[in-house]
């Protein structure tokens, strides 16, 4: 009978007490594993905001001074600033005469072949190729050889642009290269209108005019970084931004300030971005926009030195 009542002991479970003290444990090691992971979630939400605000920096510290430096505010590439906006002629390709225009006084209905710009045949430079309707054109005017006096690029609307059997000639054994005829109406200085003055090698810009403003699109309460070409709609570029989160401040030479446009020889850029949602960075903080800035100072290089 000793025998039996030793094994009914051994076969019994867990008392009330123990299991409600395992029990206890239990909570306590998953409460403790629960906030471990929530951290963990909130620490990674925050660093991907954070993730997200730096990109939207980044963008805006390339893409702006990309477009301002090869700016010349002297002969006009700035059309309209403000603290908060600027209008700007945009370079988008560069290309070169291959077979010159004929120059005889009459402005319009000019011709020339330049280089490249056709499907496979890149431009010397550029985002994109030609695109009638939004680009207009600078065509180096090389009048007199002897002297850089009387040189300037000549401010044209680009009417026509045709590939197809157009040609740029080369010397034996080269054989000739794509080309595109351009058709474009020049407005020149008086008397430069004349033969040769646009020899071949001449180097061509395209450009559109484009404005960079802070922007709020209707229906959204948040403000951006926009990107407008001439004739089209505002589009948000980078953001979003606070509401002062673009501005602008130009200065001269000297390092005055200048609201003169042709005056502009450095452009200095602040950006003010935040996360587009208030993120926790981790255990009982309230949650919070990140905010984070960048100041970038662009020299213009296309002023003339002379």
């Amino acid at each position: 009978m000793q025998h039996i009542r030793m094994s009914v002991r051994a076969r019994r479970g867990f008392t009330m007490v123990e299991l409600l003290v395992a029990l206890v444990l239990l909570g306590l090691v998953s409460a403790a594993l629960y906030r471990v992971l929530v951290n963990n979630q909130r620490l990674y939400m925050a660093q991907t905001a954070r993730i997200d605000l730096s990109q939207n920096i980044r963008a805006a510290a390339n893409i702006l001074p990309a477009e301002f430096r090869q700016l010349d505010a002297a002969d006009g590439d700035i059309t309209a600033m403000s603290a908060t906006s600027i209008s700007i002629h945009a370079m988008r390709w560069l290309s070169f005469v291959c077979i010159a225009p004929v120059l005889n006084g009459v402005a319009g209905g000019r011709q020339m072949t330049i280089r490249g710009g056709q499907p496979g045949q890149p431009m010397f430079f550029g985002s994109r190729g030609i695109t009638v309707g939004t680009d207009s054109l600078y065509v180096y005017l090389d009048g007199d050889q002897t002297t850089r006096q009387d040189d300037y690029f000549v401010p044209s609307k680009l009417t026509a642009a045709a590939g197809g059997a157009a040609l740029c000639p080369a010397v034996a054994p080269a054989l000739p290269q794509p080309g595109t005829l351009v058709t474009w109406d020049g407005n020149f200085f008086a008397g430069n209108n004349a033969a040769g003055a646009i020899p071949v090698g001449a180097p061509v810009w395209g450009f559109e005019n484009v404005t960079y403003s802070l922007f709020q699109p209707a229906g959204d309460t948040s403000y951006y970084i926009g990107y407008q070409p001439a004739g089209q709609t505002a589009q948000p570029l980078v953001g979003p931004v606070l509401t002062n989160g673009l501005t602008f401040q130009y200065y001269d030479v000297n390092g005055n300030v200048t609201a003169v446009r042709s005056q502009v020889a450095r452009i200095d850029i602040t950006v003010r971005a935040r996360t587009a949602t208030a993120v926790r960075s981790g255990g009982e903080a309230p949650r919070a926009t990140i905010v984070d800035s960048i100041v970038t100072s662009v020299a213009l290089r296309n002023n003339r030195r002379f």
